[in-house]
């Protein structure tokens, strides 16, 4: 299994070809699509990389938490953050997820390809913790099947199925509002890349 540690990440936030990279990438169209609908209130982007997401939460209205276990994924969230007008509305947090033990919980946690120690489902299971009651979690996770494999080379620990996540959330106290599978290409740098991605949107109903 990868060792998703602080290391890890700051090496590859550090690396100025895969932090330009993945600079380059748009906001993930599932936040925006699957959050378009909810009610503005707190958020925490777990694992927020280089904030692009956090900072187009911030600018829908919500008031955001930008968590990363890398300073230099969150340098550079910081400084784009400083080149907008929702800098206040953001509170950067850098902390490894496998451990933090907040204070608060958010009316949405969303995390996109974010990676832990622990493993992907340990991981949601873990994050699903802080959401408040009548909140929401949003899971956007490489997508791994016995067809395909392994996105871009990922361990299978580093990825998910759409099964393997609901299975985890079939229980009263959620309501798995949706749940599909998707292939997308991006272009960072130009370059063609396609994702396959697995989307797993619940609420916390007790």
């Amino acid at each position: 299994m990868a060792d998703f540690d602080k290391g890890y990440w700051d090496n590859h936030w550090g690396d100025p070809v895969a932090s330009t990279r993945e600079y380059q990438l748009p906001v993930n169209p599932y936040v925006m699509t699957e959050t378009a609908h909810l009610r503005v209130g707190t958020a925490l982007d777990a694992g927020c990389g280089t904030g692009a997401e956090a900072l187009w939460l911030a600018q829908q209205g919500w008031e955001v938490t930008g968590a990363d276990n890398s300073r230099a994924a969150l340098t550079t969230a910081r400084a784009r953050a400083a080149d907008t007008d929702v800098s206040e509305h953001i509170h950067w947090k850098e902390t490894d997820l496998s451990r933090w033990e907040p204070e608060q919980a958010w009316d949405l946690v969303v995390t996109n390809y974010a990676h832990a120690e622990i493993g992907q489902l340990p991981l949601y299971r873990r994050i699903s913790s802080w959401v408040v009651l009548g909140g929401t979690l949003l899971i956007v996770g490489h997508l791994h099947d016995h067809q395909h494999g392994d996105h871009h080379g990922h361990p299978q620990s580093a990825s998910a199925t759409v099964e393997a996540i609901t299975n985890m959330f079939d229980s009263p106290e959620w309501q798995i509002d949706a749940a599909y599978e998707n292939t997308r290409t991006v272009h960072p740098g130009g370059t063609p890349v396609q994702l396959r991605d697995v989307i797993v949107r619940t609420q916390r109903i007790v």
